[in-house]
Formats: structure tokens, sequence, C-alpha cells
């Protein structure tokens, strides 16, 4: 007979722990199903960002005319790599109708907004007694090298201003001040002064202790292989064995497609793989977040480690290592921060990031299916959006009013 459970959150990264965690503290006990280990997924190699102020969206005005010079540069930032798929069809047409300045704006309010309410989340659980995620509030610093990608930020910090953020202008010398290490050639960039900064698997990790703490149950090593309806109540049929639930909580990632799929429900999220190297840290490297604009590629500092991270490739679920494109990124450092010493290197990692065509998160029920939860598509956001959306997710399942109107997050909006 299969066991029986009020709630079940499936997927063990930022955005299914942060949900069942918050559930837990609303006295309802969950269970959260993972079929590797808690925080094996995207959540794990990130860049560690939470970032109110750099919000704008991948899809933009110029960014198609940007986006073909990448492709046909095969050290771009961005790849789409050609296939039959009627999926990706439909992705690539609902993501050329938000290349769009009205568009772009009002995905910049949103994802503002959902970060900015991470951001007090996170000062809420960095408080808690044993959770050490080394959180750092010091802004995130934009570096670029062309007088093209400075007058590009200086729009972003027009559009920051206008919903209420700042920004700080720095000429070249100001950067080599505050990061010794950067190049003397560089144009200027920007300090996003109200920007965090985090290591993603501890703070995922423990959360997770926490929520076990609260009474979630966390099953690793569990495998959704089969969700339906069964009567009134969802049916899973896992790696270890079924389960009847009252209500599912789909935070797979790249992932929920396929599993929302057997519900009837279309998800339109892409697998957008990225990269990240990550080396030990110089003992004089300051604590202070880079995004080196043209190259697209993160640098944070977590703990005693530093971190590289970049690329966003369109690739179905090809995990495949692509060489070249990890030493675009490390070749990206050294060109920009060419005075960084290069350290041990202590892990290699990619991963797919769960990217949606308007690059918003999808949080909310269905109408086809009001027993499910979706929570995924949270694209480059996933940390930076996570403890909220963990919020949201409990306050539906509770049936509370939320915090936020999830309106514009709907899974019926596509």
């Amino acid at each position: 007979m299969a066991e029986r459970a009020d709630v079940v959150v499936i997927g063990g990264g930022v955005v299914g722990v942060s949900a069942a965690h918050a559930l837990a503290e609303r006295g309802i006990r969950a269970q959260l199903l993972e079929r590797g280990e808690i925080c094996s997924g995207c959540s794990h190699g990130n860049a560690g960002w939470v970032f109110p102020s750099h919000a704008l969206p991948i899809p933009g005005p110029g960014v198609l005319r940007q986006a073909l010079g990448w492709l046909l540069d095969p050290d771009g930032p961005l790849y789409i790599r050609p296939r039959a798929s009627l999926s990706l069809a439909r992705w690539l047409w609902s993501f050329l109708g938000a290349c769009n300045r009205a568009a772009e704006r009002r995905a910049f309010a949103l994802r503002r907004e959902l970060s900015l309410a991470s951001l007090v989340r996170y000062r809420e659980l960095a408080e808690l007694p044993g959770l050490e995620f080394d959180f750092e509030q010091r802004g995130i610093l934009l570096v670029c090298r062309s007088r093209a990608e400075l007058a590009e930020a200086e729009r972003e910090i027009g559009i920051l201003r206008e919903f209420g953020g700042e920004a700080r202008r720095l000429d070249a010398n100001e950067l080599r001040e505050r990061v010794p290490a950067c190049a003397e050639d560089l144009a200027g960039g920007v300090h996003f002064s109200a920007d965090a900064h985090l290591t993603p698997q501890r703070f995922v990790h423990g959360l997770a202790s926490e929520a076990q703490r609260l009474g979630v149950r966390l099953r690793t090593g569990t495998e959704v292989l089969r969700l339906e309806r069964s009567g009134a109540r969802l049916r899973l049929a896992t790696t270890r064995g079924e389960i009847e639930a009252e209500q599912v909580v789909v935070a797979t990632g790249a992932w929920s497609p396929e599993l929302a799929g057997q519900l009837g429900l279309r998800v339109p999220v892409e697998g957008a793989k990225g990269y990240s190297v990550t080396r030990e840290r110089p003992t004089d490297f300051p604590e202070q977040p880079l995004l080196l604009a043209e190259a697209k590629v993160a640098i944070t500092p977590m703990g005693r480690t530093l971190r590289f991270g970049g690329t966003l490739e369109l690739a179905g679920r090809d995990l495949g290592v692509s060489w070249r494109r990890l030493r675009a990124i490390l070749r990206a450092v050294s060109e920009y921060l060419p005075g960084l010493p290069e350290t041990p290197t202590l892990e290699i990692w990619r991963g797919l990031r769960p990217l949606t065509p308007d690059d918003l998160p999808i949080i909310g029920r269905s109408r086809r299916q009001p027993g499910v939860v979706l929570a995924t598509g949270h694209g480059m956001n996933g940390l930076a959006q996570g403890p909220i959306t963990g919020q949201l997710v409990a306050q539906l399942v509770a049936g509370e009013p939320t915090s936020l109107d999830l309106g514009p997050f709907s899974p019926d909006r596509f």
C-alpha cells in the first residue's frame, strides 16, 4: 500500500529546501524527496549572489543582435545548440516576444521585488544559531573593459533608480583601489551596494538540517518516477516506494517539464547549462564579488575559496563539459584581473539552470491541477529568489494570503 503524506516537496535545491523549511515553521510536517543528495544540482555550483540591484532579465532590447554575435563566437557567453525540438522552438518564440523595453522593465521590477524579499529573509536566517553560510552584504562590482559596456551600465543604473535603487559609478583607479588585481586598461565600473553574497552549499545544507530539526522528513536518493492523480489525492511512484499526498510541490528545476507534464501541465523551462571553477582564495583577495561585464563571468569570494562562474548554453539535458568554454571563463578572469595569482583548483562544476522565456520564475498553482504547486524556472536567480519562493509556496499550501502578488508568476501565463 502507498504511504500517506500531507505535503510532499520534490527537489532538494535551494527552492525545495526553502519551501520545506517554511512549511515546517508553520507546523506543516512535509516530506522532501531528492533523487540525489541535498544541494547536488544547480544550487551547488552557482555564484552565490542575492542581487536586487543588478536585476535586468536576459531577454531585452538588443539582446537578439548581441546573441547572434555570440553564436558566431564559440567562446561567447551564450550558445544555443541547434536541435529538432518543438518545445525549444516554442520557447524561443516566447523569448523573442520578451525582447522589448516594456517587457524588460516589467521583469526588472518583478525580479527586484523577489530578490529584495529574499534579502530580508536571508538576514533573518543568518541570525539563527548554528546556521552559518558566509552571508555578506557588500554589494556587487560590475567591471567594464569598454566604453560601450559602461554606457549600457549607465542605462541599467537609470532603470534601477526609477525603482528606488542606487548604484555608484567608478573609474578605473577606483576599481583598482577596491580590487588591486584589476587591469589598468579597464574603462570603469559600477558598485551595486545593496546586493549580497554567500556560500550556496553551506546555506542549503544548513537550512535542510534546520528544516529536519523542525520535523521535515528528508529522503535523499529517492527519485520520483511517476506523478499522477489518484482521486482527490496525488500518487507518486518513487524508487523507494509509492506515496499518496494531499499536495505536491514541484521544485525540480530544469527537470520540472517532464514531471509536471505527467499531469498534463505545460512548463516552458529550458536547461541553461552553466559552469563554475572553484579555487583556493588568494589571501589578499577582498570580500567583494565581481561581474566581468562583457564576458558575463561572476567572481565570488566564499570563505577560503574563490569561485568563477559563467556561460549559458541551451543544450537540452546535456551535462557534458565543454573545456573550451571553461577555458574562456578562466581566460576572461586573467584578462580583467591580470594581477590575480593562479591558485589550486578545488572543483570544476556544470549544471542546468531552469530558464523560462521571460526570465521570471513559475510560482503557483495551475487551474488544471490545484493540488500541485509549481516552484521552478528561476534561471540564474535560484539563490536570489529561493527563500521568498519558499515562503510563497508555504503560504499557498497553508491557505494563507501570499505576501506578494503571484499573478505575474502564474504557471497559466504561458
